[in-house]
């Protein structure tokens, strides 16, 4: 059960109570499509509810029998829900008249603009219920991140789904043309060469979706420690060069000075290889790639500098989502998965870091991945609980 089921059924236990009939009906209660009529309670002694309701973690608001609020959340005046003795939002007014005639529990959902201007939308969860003394009570739920949450899975399967149905599709494809061409050398190897690719690419993307599950799992920085970063572009550049050779570009690193951070150094590493790798598919041949790491402000600077084709402006702000691509035709030629900026996103920010990009189209791109620095004469007393 989820924890928003499990807080419906805490309400509606609570509900029974306050109505004075037995758990059977609270379950009933719980169960919006079995809810059946309830016959008149006994009041309740007033000191009661008002205990209940301050011993509650859910948002309320209380009303008279007249409809005016008799007690109500500070979040409910914060939302704006509540002003003075009366509800604003004429639905949640509607739910209550009908509650009142009809003496059973009604559950509704609503959206409304948060008060902080340029936020998105407050989507909130309401369920409204008769109390003793002819009374109502109105608890309201904030399901926004729960939704967005359950969006954004959605998503992410039927993205995955897609992405996964290219590579399976070609290599089913390319197997099924060997077994017809067994007998002629030279389309075998063809073939042969294009399922390897294919198989390459389906476990790059595999690969991905695992790093990405990782990172999301919210325990991803599981081996910290003093990271050298030249080590960490160093084993980055060595995992991109052969893609490199193949396209013609030209690896360079920069000079440094002893760069250290604390941190996940295979977490780190697959940050910086995803922005070479990056940086590679999006060059020209011929071209060069650049990285270099520096220290600004007590913060480690790793920057990947290519001389690519850029990024339109209007692009810039999604290149980090994942699956998302800019130039479709670009990326089946060159077999990117599409989560590799979102997994350097992810690690900079576990690392209590970020990523900056500047791109011009025609000229090419710079990914500065930034994190913390640390100081080796600081290493002795380091703690793990320092990170967290």
């Amino acid at each position: 059960m989820s924890g928003f089921g499990i807080v419906h059924l805490i309400v509606a236990l609570l509900l029974g109570v306050l109505l004075g009939v037995g758990g059977v009906w609270a379950y009933r209660a719980y169960r919006t499509e079995e809810e059946e009529s309830v016959e008149t309670a006994p009041a309740i002694n007033d000191g009661d509810i008002q205990s209940l309701l301050a011993a509650m973690p859910q948002a309320h608001i209380l009303l008279t029998r007249a409809g005016d609020v008799e007690r109500a959340s500070t979040v409910a005046y914060s939302l704006g829900l509540v002003r003075g003795t009366r509800i604003t939002r004429s639905e949640i007014v509607a739910v209550v008249n009908e509650v009142r005639e009809t003496g059973q529990v009604q559950d509704m959902e609503m959206s409304m603009r948060r008060t902080v201007e340029g936020m998105d939308k407050l989507i909130l969860s309401v369920r409204v219920a008769p109390v003793s003394g002819d009374r109502t009570l109105v608890l309201f739920f904030d399901t926004t991140e729960a939704k967005r949450l359950e969006a954004t899975r959605r998503d992410f399967v039927a993205n995955i789904s897609h992405e996964l149905k290219t590579p399976v599709g070609a290599i089913g494809l390319l197997a099924e043309t060997l077994q017809e061409c067994a007998d002629e050398p030279e389309n075998v190897v063809v073939f042969s060469e294009r399922l390897q690719r294919e198989s390459t690419r389906l476990a790059a993307l595999v690969q991905d979706i695992i790093e990405l599950s990782r990172l999301q799992d919210g325990a991803a920085l599981t081996n910290l420690q003093l990271v050298e970063l030249d080590s960490v572009v160093t084993e980055a550049m060595d995992r991109c060069r052969i893609e490199a050779e193949s396209r013609g570009i030209t690896l360079v690193a920069g000079p440094s000075q002893d760069p250290h951070a604390f941190g996940d150094k295979s977490l780190l590493t697959t940050a910086i290889r995803n922005l070479i790798d990056n940086a590679i598919r999006y060059s020209n041949p011929g071209g060069r790639v650049s990285i270099g790491v520096s220290e600004l402000d007590g913060e480690m600077r790793i920057a990947v500098v290519d001389q690519g084709v850029g990024i339109p402006f209007e692009q810039r702000e999604r290149v980090f989502e994942r699956f998302y691509r800019g130039d479709e035709a670009r990326t089946r030629e060159t077999g990117g998965s599409g989560l590799g900026l979102s997994i350097v996103k992810h690690v900079a920010a576990d690392h209590g870091g970020r990523v900056e990009l500047w791109s011009e189209p025609g000229k090419g791109s710079t990914f500065t991945f930034i994190i913390p620095a640390a100081y080796v004469s600081s290493a002795t007393d380091y703690k793990e609980e320092d990170l967290l």
